[in-house]
């Protein structure tokens, strides 16, 4: 039986593999993209190559585990072990040259998350967290905000890929929010954005209709750094708002008003 430190080291492993690779395509003038569902959600030859690397790291080293992953779906994922993996979060960004991308590894342990990987290439910043033992930047302990003060919080949040279509498409409360934090950030990979709310560069972060893999290894760092996460809609997938303690409650409020 593998102890949780050698499952974080190689999710840790996977995760700077996958971000090599990633690097070689970044910035490249002939990468290879393609839309999914429409014009707003890309993919690319980096999110396949990733991917790939990463299901053949799993099947090597844990072949009797289960893998959720974005790009090719479920495999045994009724298994008690699972990987819970976005190859490449914040494509967007990717193929138009902007540098805040990420990987998002998580094992999970029947349906729990106990070991969360967030590596991003570019930034050379690696957020992580084993259950129970709180969270980490580059080995450095990290800590939600102490902020309590809405007037002072600096805010993220991130939009539907059907928001063209879905009029539940985050604007009300974007429109509620901005005149009363001092900033409205929107980066456009969740995984960093959990993993700024984990470190305390985000006061709190909200965001509708994500997937399991947008927000498994990134919702466990931002709980083992302090900040409460919770599910905000049943409706729409997994729509989360992740904020620190003191400004949490003011906060939901604000988003989902009475």
């Amino acid at each position: 039986m593998m102890t949780m430190r050698q499952y974080l080291d190689a999710a840790m492993e996977m995760a700077k593999g996958a971000g090599e690779i990633q690097m070689r395509y970044f910035r490249m003038p002939t990468l290879e993209s393609e839309t999914k569902q429409n014009a707003f959600d890309v993919v690319t030859v980096a999110d396949k190559e990733s991917e790939r690397y990463i299901k053949s790291y799993i099947a090597r080293h844990f072949p009797d585990h289960g893998i959720i992953a974005e790009e090719s779906g479920a495999d045994h994922s009724d298994r008690d072990w699972r990987w819970v993996v976005d190859p490449l979060d914040g494509t967007t960004n990717f193929s138009n040259g902007l540098p805040i991308f990420s990987v998002s590894i998580a094992l999970e342990y029947k349906g729990e998350a106990v070991v969360g990987v967030v590596y991003a290439p570019y930034l050379r910043e690696l957020f992580y967290a084993v259950k129970g033992s709180g969270a980490y930047l580059n080995g450095r302990r990290i800590h939600c905000s102490a902020k309590t003060d809405l007037a002072r919080a600096v805010v993220a949040t991130g939009m539907p890929y059907d928001r063209a279509v879905n009029p539940d498409n985050n604007l009300a409360e974007i429109e509620r929010v901005v005149c009363k934090v001092r900033g409205t950030r929107r980066l456009g990979s969740a995984a960093i954005d959990l993993c700024y709310a984990a470190a305390g560069f985000y006061d709190a972060y909200w965001e509708l209709n994500l997937q399991r893999w947008d927000v498994a290894a990134g919702t466990l760092i931002a709980r083992e750094a302090g900040a409460i996460v919770e599910s905000i809609r049943s409706d729409r997938n997994h729509s989360l708002l992740a904020a620190a303690p003191g400004i949490f409650p003011l906060f939901r409020q604000l988003i989902l008003p009475e």
